[in-house]
């Protein structure tokens, strides 16, 4: 499975929760959850699963349902 990981666009550093990677498996689904100065990028492979978080179980991204639907974002 791929994975895909948010990036600063100034620091070119990887969003992170408590210290683990954002990512997702669907890059467009990242890109229509987040703007502004990020970017979405596949996901160092050097970065083990364990020091990474799905998006999904974010704690602001709670209430959003998966797979997600552009309904819901109106």
């Amino acid at each position: 499975m791929s994975r895909y990981a948010l990036q600063g666009a100034v620091s070119r550093d990887l969003l992170t929760w408590h210290g683990r990677v954002l990512v997702h498996d669907n890059p467009a689904e990242m890109e229509f959850l987040f703007k502004g100065d990020v970017r979405v990028i596949p996901c160092p492979r050097s970065i083990p699963p364990e020091e990474t978080l799905p998006i999904r179980f974010h704690p602001q991204l709670a209430s959003v349902t998966w797979p997600l639907t552009k309904e819901q974002f109106r």
